[in-house]
């Protein structure tokens, strides 16, 4: 599998950041806690966190992508510890955080049971997992298009044996698995959160870097510009055009 092309996301993740700063806000971060952002990608919400705690408190990044862990360590301060971890099997002792962020990264994820369990094993008693991520009908568009052109002539023998990489999961199935972890005081929602891009050339590079990496990797460098420019003609036609339909799933939940 592809690793992320970081530097490129860093300069295009501009919707993720927005909607990650009004996660931080939730987080309400207080001096002396140990936090842990999940899935920290760049370092960007990251280095919006340093900046809320005012160095007050302990912050760990942690990110699956060599790439971004690369990307992150170059862009944040050195007060900010940045560690290559898969979120199903930290190389966290338990007990170990007061708080654990993540945005933009749980959907990425297949197995929330496990996350939720391993999350829960890392955070002390008392400690909040603040979340959001793609989830209900996210990208459902999008994907349904991407699964329709993959089965077109001049793709359809490049996608054979492919599965969503993705886990777009509801609010109750959400609630289950957190309830199994053993987290209370449980808040989890659904939000709309559309993104539209000014034309076609914004929003292919925005699909291209975010979007469609894993599809991408499945063709050959030939066919690549063919699928994604197939996929922007369908756009234009929305209404309104270039728009992307993101659902975001919140998760607030406590360790007791």
């Amino acid at each position: 599998m592809s690793d992320w092309d970081a530097a490129r996301y860093h300069q295009l993740s501009g919707p993720q950041q927005a909607w990650g700063r009004r996660v931080l806000d939730r987080l309400a971060p207080a001096a002396g806690e140990d936090i842990l952002d999940v899935g920290c990608g760049t370092g960007r919400l990251t280095a919006d966190l340093h900046t809320r705690v005012n160095a007050r408190a302990h912050l760990t990044a942690a990110d699956r992508s060599w790439t971004m862990v690369a990307e992150a360590r170059r862009y944040l301060p050195p007060a900010v510890a940045v560690v290559h971890a898969d979120a199903t099997a930290m190389p966290f002792p338990g007990d170990a955080f007061d708080a654990v962020f993540s945005t933009a990264t749980f959907h990425w994820i297949r197995d929330h049971r496990t996350l939720f369990a391993e999350i829960y094993r890392v955070l002390r008693p008392g400690g909040r997992l603040v979340s959001q991520a793609g989830g209900g009908r996210n990208l459902e568009t999008l994907y349904t298009r991407t699964a329709s052109v993959a089965r077109e002539d001049d793709f359809a023998r490049f996608f054979t044996g492919w599965q969503d990489p993705w886990t777009f999961a509801g609010v109750d199935e959400t609630r289950g698995r957190l309830e199994q972890a053993g987290f209370t005081e449980l808040h989890v929602s659904l939000e709309p959160a559309p993104t539209s891009f000014a034309n076609a050339e914004r929003y292919a590079d925005f699909v291209t870097t975010v979007c469609l990496r894993h599809q991408l990797h499945c063709l050959p460098d030939a066919k690549r510009a063919s699928y994604v420019e197939h996929l922007t003609r369908m756009a234009a036609a929305d209404a309104p055009p270039f728009t992307l339909d993101y659902w975001r799933l919140n998760i607030d939940a406590r360790k007791p």
